[in-house]
């Protein structure tokens, strides 16, 4: 046996381990989970069908290059394909760019309540993460671009936001582009786009074909209900593909999540119905929950963050453990920094008004 552990990159033990919501309450056999932002409808049914198909092939390597994927997102999205790079997940593209653009004490941004992968990925890089104070649970663009200094490699904006739900403007995502230097790379981390419907909005497209230092990632874990297998993508101009071509790995994607996502793509029925759905249930929850004396931030994402501090001597390790007694799973948000908040994804009829059920009981409680 050695005398000395391995030796370790020095910043690895600086990252706190990415913690994902719990799926599992003991005793319980088939608990709601309204934790991690999935469709409540689960993925397409041909989705499935193909997933099934392609399991007789999976002693076969899968398409390194993705071009039937590529080709069906370009073709929906009416962009060039050769500028689209898949992966395992959106959060592999994330870690992709860190690795190539950013390195030891270069400087990567990111909003105070933005995803934690961002801060991981650039920790792993050797990088310095540098959280950005926001206003009102919404991205500050001007403290975001202030914070901008000759070592920033990558500022990440997550739009829409999770866990708070909000965005910004197609008019905020341009006036950063316009006031970064060219060096700096904006990721627009598009991975609620489907379902915003605000006519400000933007997912960033237009801008990565208008700019070489834009990115844009999507992700198949959300409406299109493919969490499981891990799949996502990014745009990009063809110099930046070029790049994270380089660095990502040969076969980074499955045969079966190809084939999935392929399916989930032209599945726009699916598409429609999981929108409307979401549509109509966040609007009924935000007015039943505020009804009941919570703060519930707006929200045009498929989830809504809840604040339990105005409810006096009722924490929310208190409502954590009463919803779970109920067979609810919710997420908890002090690993965002918002101790006192709840995020709770958009389910299913039935279990939407459990929730509310449950709360109203809680409240009364």
């Amino acid at each position: 046996m050695p005398d000395k552990p391995c030796v370790i990159f020095p910043k690895v033990m600086d990252i706190a381990p990415y913690k994902p919501g719990t799926s599992k309450i003991a005793n319980v056999e088939e608990p709601i989970k309204i934790s991690s932002n999935e469709n409540p409808f689960g993925a397409s049914p041909k989705a499935v069908e193909a997933i099934k198909n392609a399991a007789s092939k999976m002693h076969r390597y899968p398409d390194g290059a993705c071009l039937e994927l590529r080709k069906a997102i370009a073709k929906q999205h009416n962009i060039n394909a050769e500028n689209i790079v898949c992966g395992a997940g959106s959060d592999e593209i994330i870690a992709l760019l860190c690795q190539a653009y950013a390195s030891e004490g270069d400087e990567v941004i990111y909003s105070e309540f933005g995803f934690l992968m961002y801060p991981i990925s650039a920790i792993r890089c050797g990088a310095v993460p540098m959280k950005v104070a926001e206003t009102g649970l919404r991205t500050n663009i001007d403290n975001i671009i202030n914070t901008v200094t000759d070592k920033t490699k990558i500022i990440f904006i997550a739009n829409p936001n999770n866990p708070t739900g909000s965005y910004i403007t197609k008019d905020e995502v341009r006036q950063i582009q316009a006031a970064i230097p060219p060096h700096v790379i904006l990721v627009i981390d598009a991975a609620y786009a489907e379902y915003v419907s605000a006519e400000d909005y933007t997912s960033g497209l237009e801008l990565v074909d208008k700019f070489e230092n834009v990115v844009m990632t999507r992700t198949f874990s959300k409406i299109y209900g493919l969490g499981g297998l891990r799949i996502g993508w990014g745009y990009f101009s063809a110099s930046v593909a070029d790049v994270i071509n380089r660095v990502r790995g040969p076969f980074n994607v499955s045969d079966i999540a190809q084939e999935a996502a392929i399916q989930s793509v032209k599945d726009i029925d699916f598409l429609k119905k999981s929108r409307l759905h979401n549509d109509k249930w966040q609007k009924i929850l935000t007015d039943e929950l505020s009804s009941l004396g919570l703060k519930i931030y707006p929200s045009v994402t498929n989830f809504i963050l809840a604040d339990f501090l105005g409810l006096e001597g009722k924490s929310v390790n208190d409502v954590d453990d009463f919803l779970k007694a109920k067979g609810i799973i919710a997420r908890r948000m002090e690993s965002y920094g918002l101790p006192t908040c709840m995020r709770f994804t958009i389910g299913l009829e039935s279990e939407n008004k459990a929730l509310i059920q449950a709360l109203q009981e809680f409240v009364d409680y």
